[in-house]
């Protein structure tokens, strides 16, 4: 029973992020995944030490605010002439800096270490339930990102219009009336709250995988957004089932594994994209040199 939670947990991850990863990769913000995954580190510590509890709950609410600041200092940062990709970096090494601090000076006696937040463990997700009435309803990961997954659905699906247009062209989206500002920290709080809800699944890195890598392959293989969204889920499950026999087989990192695949098929869609393969672009001209 266990690989079956396994798979439906990854599949979740990847679901909940690729949705939110293709209007990132189309607004060329990819690696803000990235910095939220690495800033929210001093949230999770500062919840700690205020709550006394490693409760998941009061941790990821912790973390989650501080994926809000993280966004508010990159947007700000810009805002004042920043280069975008300095922004990033600036902020999520700097909280990440501050988080690691906070660890070495004021958990060095509790089980908190940077492993258990950055890399995590889906084989371990499983285990962890929750129970309802003294009896279990299933693992506490599936219920969290089963949330949140439910969420970035709700959201996109009701503004998916304001979200399709502010991604394309802001400036239009701004002369409609659509207020891109609430939109952008809209979209980035969605992604904050997913990073923060994989956290015990897959790990903060992983997670920026899921983010990344399904959508981009999914921009390789349509121009239609609705398409790419659809793809990008259908590869991120793809990536959780063959992900966990092949890791199964191999004897190693399910998570790892899962975004190995994903990276896998990214490269297959590079090569042999209909619309923007490399080797079917290379076939086309050969073929249309060859006719002239």
């Amino acid at each position: 029973m266990n690989h079956f939670w396994i798979i439906l947990i990854g599949a979740l991850v990847g679901g909940s992020c690729s949705i939110l990863g293709c209007f990132l990769v189309l607004r060329k913000m990819s690696m803000i995944g990235d910095a939220i995954s690495h800033s929210v580190l001093p949230g999770i510590v500062i919840a700690f030490l205020m709550s006394g509890s490693r409760d998941s709950f009061i941790m990821m609410f912790g973390a989650a605010a501080i994926g809000l600041i993280t966004v508010f200092l990159i947007q700000m940062f810009q805002n004042s002439g920043v280069q975008a990709d300095a922004s990033i970096g600036v902020v999520f090494t700097a909280l990440f800096a501050v988080g690691v601090i906070l660890v070495s000076l004021f958990t060095r006696q509790v089980d908190l270490d940077l492993d258990c937040v950055l890399y995590g463990e889906i084989a371990y997700a499983p285990w962890d339930t929750l129970e309802v009435g003294g009896h279990s309803i299933g693992p506490k990961a599936v219920w969290g990102i089963g949330a949140s997954f439910l969420l970035n659905v709700l959201c996109i699906g009701i503004f998916y219009k304001q979200f399709k247009i502010s991604a394309f062209d802001p400036a239009m989206a701004a002369s409609l009336g659509i207020p891109v500002v609430i939109f952008h920290y809209l979209l980035m709080g969605l992604v904050s709250v997913s990073t923060v809800a994989s956290f015990e699944s897959v790990g903060a890195i992983l997670v920026v995988g899921m983010i990344i890598v399904p959508a981009a392959t999914a921009y390789l293989l349509t121009d239609r957004l609705s398409m790419m969204i659809v793809i990008s889920v259908v590869v991120s499950i793809l990536c959780s089932i063959i992900g966990y026999y092949v890791a199964f087989l191999l004897d190693a990192s399910i998570g790892a594994t899962m975004v190995s695949v994903a990276g896998f098929l990214f490269v297959l869609a590079f090569l042999f994209s209909p619309i923007h393969g490399i080797l079917v672009k290379k076939w086309r001209r050969n073929k249309f040199t060859h006719q002239t």
